[in-house]
């Protein structure tokens, strides 16, 4: 990190020993300037004259306690970072500090080190973000395919930043598509392990006997085919991030184990009894809600309230409908490029009809269709008749098949055909909706999954191609 004479951290503690303290630790190991303040009164009176980039402050102080002082800075200096110190610490201290706004939770007596390299890590949050801010072009590309100018996306996009400069595990809440794996992406882009490993894992996609040794890896010998000994992923991930895509899919069994990193950040691979310490931060996402799975005894509680400390919930695509235009446009321009098109517009009274859809399957749904409507479309403007927007009452058949054409055809020919075609545009809506997930989507249409398999093995529909 580079160091700088002009950067300036405030401590608050009515123990003027602690502060002292603070400012012989810090001061020669980042060049910094302490300011240090005795009470909650004389710290925002400093604040009024002094620019300021981290504040370290104590919770229980007389008068103003740190809660007070944490809620007025973060009202009149939101920019601000503050880091919050008790000897007083538990887990719903340390959840009430963060959901007031403070970006870490330090407990004492601490270790020199410890403050050291916490501090640290935080100052090398703020480089990274000030170098963001000052060009629109980089935060655009930590942000990525994510996009959105709602109001309930940019309050999006505001907890990203200011969640990202911490080590505390996320998790994003939000229907399917409504794109959790891209947030988690960008809350990577903008931590301070950005240059490290982001590792996703799609937890429902992975039985547990095997997700148990994908994630925490084994030794030879461990079961009949380990026959050397494996990495896992977080050990893969090492000082990166883990992505934990629907977590709320896993079983009791891999819940106990993931405990247990949270608690000790340790894991244990597969027939070996010594542990192993990782340095990973968990990012999770779940399309359920897991209150009620604690609830029917199917998703541990302990495990849940380490899951929910900051969270993010994704708003679905219906709730935002002014973004539709620039998220429909970025669309068509990506997968012109991808499918080597000519770039393609969208028909005004298409995207009307974009915009009136109800999208069950949020932006996943909206990007199969425009793929669909990029392809069927030999003209350079895409219009509804390129395009199926209702998987259940839709315009299932488009017309392929002119009248001349089926009158020069046996009828068993015409009926393959449009039976073809019928299959294509049906089961091809349901995976778009479920991902490529031929379980889910026999569930959408009242199919044994084994059926469904059958169908798409005989129209030959690539149940991969709509996995994004």
């Amino acid at each position: 990190m580079g160091k700088t004479m002009t950067r300036k951290i405030l401590v608050v503690d009515d123990e003027k020993d602690m502060t002292r303290l603070l400012k012989r630790i810090l001061e020669p190991e980042y060049d910094c300037k302490i300011i240090m303040a005795f009470s909650g009164a004389m710290a925002l009176n400093i604040l009024e004259n002094e620019s300021v980039e981290l504040m370290i402050c104590d919770i229980r102080m007389a008068e103003m306690d740190g809660f007070e002082l944490l809620e007025r800075v973060k009202h009149e200096y939101p920019g601000l970072l503050v880091v919050m110190i008790t000897a007083y610490g538990s887990i719903d201290i340390a959840v009430h500090a963060m959901k007031k706004g403070a970006v870490d939770f330090i407990t004492k007596p601490f270790e020199p080190d410890e403050i050291i390299l916490r501090v640290g890590e935080i100052l090398d949050g703020i480089d990274a973000r000030k170098n963001l801010e000052s060009n629109d072009l980089e935060e655009s590309t930590a942000f990525g395919n994510l996009l959105g100018e709602s109001d309930v996306m940019q309050e999006v996009f505001e907890k990203i930043k200011l969640f990202a400069e911490s080590d505390v595990t996320i998790l994003i809440t939000g229907e399917s598509g409504t794109g959790k794996e891209l947030t988690a992406k960008a809350i990577h882009n903008l931590s301070r392990r950005r240059n490290k490993p982001f590792i996703a894992v799609n937890c429902p996609t992975i039985p547990e006997t095997i997700l148990e040794s994908e994630l925490f890896g084994y030794k030879k010998g461990a079961f009949t085919h380990a026959t050397s000994n494996r990495k896992g992923l977080f050990q893969e991930a090492e000082k990166g991030s883990v992505f934990l895509d629907e977590i709320g899919d896993i079983g009791l069994s891999i819940q106990s184990k993931l405990l247990r990193f949270f608690q000790e950040k340790e894991i244990k691979s597969l027939g070996d009894t010594k542990p192993i310490k990782v340095d990973v931060r968990i990012i999770a996402s779940t399309n359920v809600n897991l209150k009620q799975k604690v609830t029917s005894g199917e998703f541990r509680e302990d495990f849940f309230y380490r899951l929910n400390v900051l969270t993010i919930e994704l708003p679905s695509l219906s709730k935002r409908v002014s973004d539709i235009p620039i998220i429909a446009e970025h669309l068509i321009t990506k997968h012109c490029q991808k499918l080597n098109k000519p770039q393609k517009r969208i028909a005004p009274p298409l995207m009307t009809r974009l915009m009136e859809h109800p999208w069950p399957g949020n932006v996943r749904e909206l990007e199969n269709v425009l793929i669909q409507g990029i392809i069927c479309t030999e003209s350079d403007t895409i219009t509804s008749s390129d395009v199926t927007l209702d998987y259940e009452k839709g315009p299932l058949l488009k017309n392929t098949i002119d009248r001349s054409d089926l009158v020069n055809t046996t009828y068993k020919d015409a009926k393959e055909s449009l039976l073809t075609t019928f299959n294509r545009r049906y089961i091809g809506s349901l995976l778009a909706i479920t991902n490529g997930n031929i379980t889910h989507a026999a569930k959408r249409c009242g199919m044994e999954r084994q059926a469904l398999q059958q169908i798409i093995k005989r129209f030959d529909i690539d149940a991969n191609s709509f996995r994004c």
